[in-house]
């Protein structure tokens, strides 16, 4: 038994904590087009899990905690399942989100779930469900390559000859421990680190406080959605242009963008963004799968009154440093820092951007040609959300490598967002690094963000507030509208609005009959 990285140990603790759940769930979908053969797919599943421990790990507790068991690759529990669906096209989208909606239970459970759905004869979709606590984004390509290449190999009669992986998940375990060192030791990689990140982090807001349409729960449901992000070419193209003149990459140039939109919706000048980085720092690890992300905070500093180029150099310097600091895991982080914690938001941060080349990678991979079998990618998502919001950004290329435009995805919580609010947020997320690109000496707090019906709405409809009134009394007013609706009630006695109107006008003849009237007086004598 071997312990758990740093990453594995919160996972380890959420599902302590909050039960098993879908949120930490990475589903991948591909669409098998041709005569599929279901013993040669079940034997190369097999023989991925047999290369990859990762997937054949279940977690234990012991007296000394949690630790990684990885089970013998002949073991019954280790074998592959593969749950076979009955389908059609209607209903494949709704199935594959159920399916992959699945909450592991990480103590005894293999974190690999397969689902065949039948749509036909010749056309079938494969779900394969990785639990977080044993993958992570760069590690979908890798094990769709394997299992392609497996299969190929097990139609061809044979066992494929994949080159032995020089490392598994638990020597890295054991090598990210040795290499951080002990936080007693100065000299030590997590000691230098921790202090870069104390230092850095000092008087991190604890949530940035953007306008929601409900206001944050005491718990999180974790419940979520995703619409599509855009951005055309030639836009894609100036922010290239920008990157370049400033020495910074394209992702930098993005996270400026999305710092500056958050900072004119929360009115804040300190904004922080997470984001992953692949955490593979020796290359003996790119053909594993396994859980090797980590996460940086990047805090953009929006003080004073930045050019959009100035705040460009804030974020550069502060990503350069970030990452010659980014050894020491998140999770590890939070603990040091030790936020205020809440069950409603994420720590240290609420806004994810993740640059994404994974889809390209893993696009490239699933287009391939089996023998007798077409294999193309094909979308499936949980309908969760672990971020207030989640941004992944990916750029488009043509063949000579001409600039076709940025996409995406926002994920957002429902927990606060209305779709039509998170649209808005997604249109102006666009709409600022189109206005950046083509202005980036403007001051970030002269950036628009609303479209001219939106400012029509906001200065012009919102103010027009003049109402015809009608010339009448107010008495003749009330008169007008009243209704059976309860009024007064004293003990057992109600009276409608009705009923009180009655009444009111009663004594109100009765006192004109006893010479009541303008500019007299009317005493009343009161218990």
């Amino acid at each position: 038994m071997t312990t758990l990285s740093f990453s594995q140990r919160r996972l380890w603790f959420l599902n302590q904590l909050d039960g098993p759940s879908a949120i930490y769930n990475i589903p991948t979908a591909l669409r098998l087009t041709g005569s599929l053969d279901r013993a040669v797919l079940t034997a190369a599943l097999a023989d991925v899990i047999t290369r990859h421990e990762t997937l054949r790990t279940v977690l234990a507790d012991g007296p000394d905690g949690p630790r990684q068991v990885v089970l013998d690759a002949t073991a019954d529990a280790a074998a592959p399942v593969l749950a076979e669906v009955p389908c059609d096209e209607a209903g494949l989208d709704e199935a594959l989100q159920v399916a992959a909606r699945h909450e592991f239970d990480l103590l005894g459970e293999t974190p690999i779930r397969c689902t065949l759905f039948t749509l036909g004869p010749d056309e079938h979709v494969l779900l394969v469900l990785l639990h977080h606590v044993a993958g992570d984004g760069w590690s979908v390509p890798v094990l769709v390559r394997d299992l392609l290449s497996g299969y190929a190999a097990r139609q061809a009669g044979h066992a494929p000859a994949w080159d032995e992986l020089p490392v598994q998940y638990s020597d890295f375990t054991v090598w990210q421990q040795e290499l951080l060192g002990s936080e007693d030791d100065p000299d030590s990689v997590v000691s230098r680190q921790l202090g870069y990140w104390r230092e850095t982090l000092a008087g991190l807001p604890d949530e940035l406080g953007l306008p929601t349409d409900r206001p944050r729960p005491a718990t999180a449901s974790h419940r979520g959605d995703t619409l599509p992000l855009t951005v055309p070419a030639d836009v894609h193209a100036r922010l290239l242009t920008l990157a370049r003149e400033n020495r910074s990459s394209l992702f930098m140039v993005v996270q400026a963008g999305l710092a500056a939109l958050l900072a004119k919706l929360s009115g804040s000048t300190d904004v922080p963004l997470g984001t992953p980085i692949a955490g593979r720092t020796d290359e003996a690890l790119d053909d594993l799968v396994g859980f090797f992300v980590n996460t940086l905070v990047l805090r953009a500093d929006l003080s004073g009154t930045p050019t959009f180029r100035e705040l460009l150099a804030r974020v550069r310097d502060a990503d350069l440093h970030a990452y010659e600091h980014q050894d020491v895991p998140f999770e590890r982080l939070v603990e040091v820092l030790n936020p205020p914690r809440a069950m409603a938001r994420h720590p240290l941060f609420q806004t994810l951007l993740t640059w994404n080349d994974n889809d390209q990678r893993q696009a490239r991979t699933a287009a391939a040609d089996l023998p007798g079998l077409t294999v193309t990618g094909h979308h499936a998502e949980t309908r969760t959300a672990r971020f207030d919001l989640s941004f992944t950004v990916e750029e488009r290329q043509s063949g000579s490598g001409a600039p076709e435009g940025l996409s995406g995805a926002l994920n957002y919580s429902t927990d606060l967002f209305d779709r039509s609010t998170a649209e808005r947020i997604a249109e102006r997320f666009t709409r600022v690094l189109a206005a950046v690109a083509a202005a980036p000496d403007v001051p970030v707090v002269r950036l628009d963000l609303l479209t001219e019906d939106e400012r029509y709405e906001a200065l012009e409809a919102a103010n027009s507030t003049a109402r015809a009134v009608e010339a009448t009394t107010v008495h003749e007013l009330f008169a007008a509208r009243v209704s059976s609706a309860p009024a007064l009630s004293y003990g057992e006695q109600t009276l409608s609005y009705r009923e009180l109107n009655a009444r009111a006008n009663r004594l109100a003849h009765w006192l004109i009959g006893r010479g009541a009237g303008p500019e007299r007086l009317v005493a009343v004598a009161l218990r």
